[in-house]
């Protein structure tokens, strides 16, 4: 990628992939490199407080997928794109029709992390969120309930299919960020 300059729109860093695959992490990098950060994850959080509930991993999902089923399933990705001018990285895209309605601005690039099931569940439980999975068959379990059929909900395996790159996180924090560095 290179730097914007007049005749080039910013640069725009699509992120989608598993659960403690290293999205955070990758998104705090590209931050040094001067992108401004955005979440669709944050969206659904703030509408979350706004009704009085925790921000769970169960909560997230089940709000998320109303919001997507009341606004349509871009929903998310148009209003993060209201608050977006200038290079950004925007995290946590999880429906086909996102990464749609996000390839449609000049620029953007969707990028896939993912890791090992085991590792991710053993770096989930060092963060200390609420995930709603207290083993690791919890975990895959809760994880297949992200790749639903359903065009309103979440769909991680089908973004990550549509991802124009994908980093395989399973190294130390340098090794992401010398791959990332690779990417820019």
């Amino acid at each position: 990628m290179t730097q914007p300059n007049s005749s080039n729109p910013p640069p725009l860093i699509g992120l989608t992939g598993t659960n403690g695959a290293g999205k955070g992490e990758t998104a705090a990098y590209l931050r040094t490199k001067g992108y401004a950060y955005f979440s669709l994850s944050d969206i659904i959080r703030d509408k979350l407080k706004e009704d009085g509930l925790e921000a769970s991993r169960d909560n997230l999902i089940r709000k998320g997928n109303d919001l997507r089923r009341s606004g349509g399933s871009d929903i998310l990705a148009k209003l993060v794109m209201d608050k977006v001018a200038g290079k950004a990285v925007i995290d946590s895209i999880r429906n086909p029709k996102e990464v749609a309605f996000l390839k449609t601005r000049p620029g953007f690039i969707l990028l896939a992390v993912d890791a090992p099931a085991a590792l991710r569940f053993e770096r989930v439980r060092k963060r200390g969120r609420n995930e709603s999975a207290g083993t690791l068959e919890d975990f895959v379990r809760k994880e297949a309930e992200e790749n639903a059929a359903d065009p309103d909900a979440q769909q991680l395996r089908a973004c990550m299919d549509l991802a124009d790159r994908t980093i395989i996180n399973d190294g130390t924090l340098e090794e992401l960020r010398r791959k990332l560095e690779e990417l820019l």
